[in-house]
């Protein structure tokens, strides 16, 4: 076994490789650049190697700073994690070169999987069902038209090299096709140094599903079921699920059998992953393949209870598999959330910041049989850089069946508090509530269609806005009877707190009584149907916990001057508890109305200016670029979104703008 192991990456998911490799008892090293001298991954490693200055292409992927950090700390194997180094080749080669492991494939593998036109070429000489497209190289945007037309649209326009959603776009006529060539070739050069790009057909109504396959030095090759990662945004996965809700046990071997039979045609060993378009009548389509760890190998973890991490480790030092394809059963079901610092209120956009509060539900197993996990490597008081991938954490639950783990998510979700950046939580819970979602009804267009003019927070039906008006009247007498306290007894008068009021939420207003009755309190509606309400709120608390006619909820509490904002299950309103002589004055008042904006087109996200398509005095049509916005390793294309003059350009290229800063006006 290995004396040490650095890890050549950073994040969530070099804790997570740490935590193996202790596990196992093997010391380990981490690397980090400026902007992570204080990261979690640097605190939980046994040693800490500077490599250099925060942007990634300057730390993180220079293969010769990470030779260095080998030779000096003596580590006799890597472990890469998943983007920057892991399926780069070279870097594999010059391990290699030094006589140190490379916790990962052969380098064969690496060059012929990672290179997707390679790859698709190998798939269909190994028998696995490919998409079809172009599989050469693409000199220009013209060319890319021309290609794109014959294929028959939509297409999806790829980079050959890298993954995770970047250099990738769908394209659904020749303009979307010149623009979406030119940014891919943009977003794969600048995140993994190769520019190259291909096309091929886009599946209609597709499901991504994958397939984990582990093989060691000795011939054995096994998958170990599927993943469903359908529900994506911008081609990068959201919410991921072991197993997939539409495969049968025929498609789930046939499809483990390819990826085996691809894996086993490129001499593949350690852990990769296998990933499939399935349509509608379950047709199965080679995909590509990650020769590397996944983002959401944890809910393989939790089905099979299989650590992956640690396999890839034994692997690597050349031990056989202890187990065969017979001794691998999936066991339950699990969720994965990927919880990202991108503002869903903003079309998903980037948010960095210092997390003020981050304060994730407790990990293990719950009293009703569920588990949770949470896989990070931030902590409180931590910064979330622009110079990263945003995700925060992966918040994993699992149960017995899917819609008792998807229980378990929801109830994590409203568990988890995030504070101090903009983050997509409200968004995962809404998504948990959808019934579509419990149903299992799940396509690659999912965001998409169910949130077609994007993410606007959750309107509370009527149940739900009775029980957040429960609480948030529950709420109020603590704080009433804390007020009475403090005022005290003036002459033989008390203050008295009164039971009758007036809560207003959501557009809605909900008289009632509140009392105490034998089982701690209740409220009584207008309509004369009452509930039971016991709460754990004090005041100061952000986080607390309602039984609500014995059904619990877990509701994040922010006190707003005399309102009372309350998020749950995606909700996120701001309740006012009046008496009935106020709420009738409240009525009364004037609605302050929001500034207008509409002439002009502010920064939705902290970002570089990389370009300005126009300029003072043109005129533009609905749907026109006007500038690119980079952040987070992601082009942004802003579009007008009316015919419009142009009257003021306030930034050129190169300007580092914050939200909401001004790029140009409209007469």
């Amino acid at each position: 076994m290995f004396t040490k192991i650095l890890i050549a990456n950073r994040g969530e998911i070099a804790c997570r490789v740490i935590k193996s490799a202790k596990k196992l008892g093997i010391p380990t090293v981490a690397v980090y650049s400026d902007a992570d001298r204080d990261a979690m991954h640097v605190r939980m490693a046994d040693e800490a190697v500077h490599i250099g200055p925060s942007p990634s292409a300057q730390s993180y992927i220079v293969i010769d700073k990470i030779i260095a950090a080998i030779r000096s700390t003596g580590a006799d194997a890597v472990h890469p994690g998943y983007g920057f180094l892991s399926e780069n080749a070279a870097f594999a080669e010059a391990l290699e070169k030094e006589g140190v492991a490379f916790i990962g494939p052969p380098v064969g593998a690496i060059q012929a999987m990672g290179d997707k036109i390679t790859s698709k070429k190998l798939a269909a000489q190994a028998g696995v069902s490919t998409v079809p497209g172009h599989m050469g190289l693409i000199a220009d945007a013209e060319e890319a038209v021309k290609i794109s037309g014959s294929i028959g649209y939509p297409v999806m326009i790829k980079a050959s090299a890298g993954g995770g959603g970047k250099g990738m776009r769908i394209a659904w006529n020749d303009q979307e096709a010149r623009e979406g060539f030119q940014s891919s070739k943009n977003e794969a050069k600048n995140s993994f140094g190769d520019d190259r790009i291909f096309i091929e057909k886009f599946v209609t109504e597709p499901r991504h599903i994958e397939i984990q396959v582990l093989g060691d030095k000795h011939g054995n090759t096994l998958y170990l079921g599927e993943r469903e990662c359908s529900i994506q945004r911008r081609n990068q996965k959201v919410i991921e699920e072991a197993p997939s809700p539409f495969l049968d046990a025929a498609t789930r071997k046939a499809m483990g059998e390819q990826a085996v039979a691809l894996a086993k045609a490129v001499g593949y060993h350690s852990a990769g992953t296998v990933e499939f378009i399935v349509d509608g009548n379950r047709n199965f389509y080679f995909l590509e393949m990650n020769t590397r760890l996944q983002v959401e190998h944890p809910v393989t973890e939790l089905v099979t209870g299989l650590d992956l991490v640690e396999q890839m480790i034994r692997v690597a030092a050349g031990e056989k598999l202890a187990f065969g394809q017979a001794d691998v059963k999936l066991n339950g079901w699990a969720i994965e959330s990927r919880l990202y610092a991108e503002d869903p209120y903003r079309n998903f956009l980037p948010s960095i910041g210092r997390l003020t509060r981050y304060r994730p539900p407790a990990e293990g197993a719950n009293d009703d049989g569920t588990v949770t996990r949470n896989d990070t490597g931030v902590f409180e008081g931590g910064e979330i850089s622009m110079y990263y991938d945003p995700m925060i954490a992966k918040l994993c639950t699992w149960g017995p069946d899917r819609l008792t783990a998807v229980g378990a998510m929801a109830g994590a979700l409203d568990q988890f508090e995030v504070e101090g950046i903009g983050h997509n939580l409200p968004f995962l819970s809404a998504v948990m509530q959808q019934q579509r979602f419990r149903d299992g009804r799940l396509t690659t267009a999912y965001i998409a269609e169910e949130f077609a003019d994007g993410f606007h927070g959750v309107t509370p039906g009527e149940a739900s806005a009775r029980k957040l008006a429960a609480v948030a009247v529950s709420i109020n007498k603590v704080l009433q009877e804390r007020a009475s306290q403090i005022s005290g007894t003036i002459g033989n008068h008390r203050r008295i707190v009164g039971n009758d009021w007036v809560v207003s939420l959501a557009d809605m207003d909900f008289p009632l009584t509140s009392g105490a009755s034998a089982d701690g309190a209740y409220v009584r509606f207008e309509d004369g149907t009452s509930a039971s309400i016991a709460g754990d709120w004090t005041l100061g608390r952000t986080l607390a916990t309602f039984n609500i006619d014995n059904q619990p909820m877990s509701v994040k509490v922010e006190l707003t001057g005399t309102a009372i904002r309350l998020r749950w299950r995606g909700i996120d309103v701001i309740a006012r508890v009046r008496s009935p002589r106020v709420a009738e004055l409240a009525k009364l008042m004037p609605k302050k109305l929001p500034p207008d904006t509409s002439r002009m087109l502010l920064c939705p996200m902290p970002g570089v200016i990389t370009s300005v398509s126009v300029k003072a005095g043109d005129t533009v049509e609905a749907g026109q670029s006007l500038a690119i916005v980079e952040a987070m390793k992601m082009e942004n294309i802003l579009r007008a979104e009316k015919r419009a003059t142009v009257k003021r350009v306030a930034v050129a290229a190169g300007a580092s703008l914050a939200v909401d800063e001004l790029i140009m006006e409209f007469e």
